[in-house]
């Protein structure tokens, strides 16, 4: 297993920064990493998720969402081909900071057979995917 994580406070409530991250729609506006999501936050669904790392070319999987729980959690699991070959459990989790604003924490844990094999790429597209992605979502969701 690997496991990225990013984390970021953000100055808007946990409820104002889940509304922003759950407009799917909106995504192509702002997201410079998940450049589209169809389909909707609820435990079980299925969504079409498009992303682009940094430097890399653009990818779309279909996900589906382990848990939604609007101003604490967005998860899903993704697969590529087959369970156990390259499988990632993508998250957002928010958390209140007691100062009016959001402690918002990012990752995915991969497993799977091909995950050796691209620890550099998930260390380096990806993250700066994430890290990217975290500030737009900060610019957004402390936006008047």
């Amino acid at each position: 297993m690997h496991e990225v994580r990013t984390e970021i406070d953000i100055d808007a409530t946990p409820g104002r920064v889940w509304s922003v991250l759950t407009d799917f729609p909106a995504h192509a506006q702002w997201n410079p990493f998940i450049r589209s999501i169809a389909g909707l936050p609820q435990l079980g669904q299925q969504l079409v998720v498009s992303i682009q790392p940094a430097g890399g070319r653009p990818m779309t999987f279909k996900p589906t969402v382990l848990a939604a729980t609007a101003g604490e959690q967005l998860r899903w699991r993704g697969r590529f081909l087959v369970p156990g070959l390259f499988d990632g459990e993508h998250y957002f989790e928010m958390t209140a900071n007691g100062q009016g604003g959001t402690r918002f924490v990012h990752g995915e844990k991969f497993s799977g057979l091909l995950v050796s094999m691209a620890k550099s790429a998930l260390e380096g597209g990806t993250r700066a995917g994430f890290v990217a992605m975290n500030q737009a979502l900060k610019t957004r969701a402390e936006a008047p």
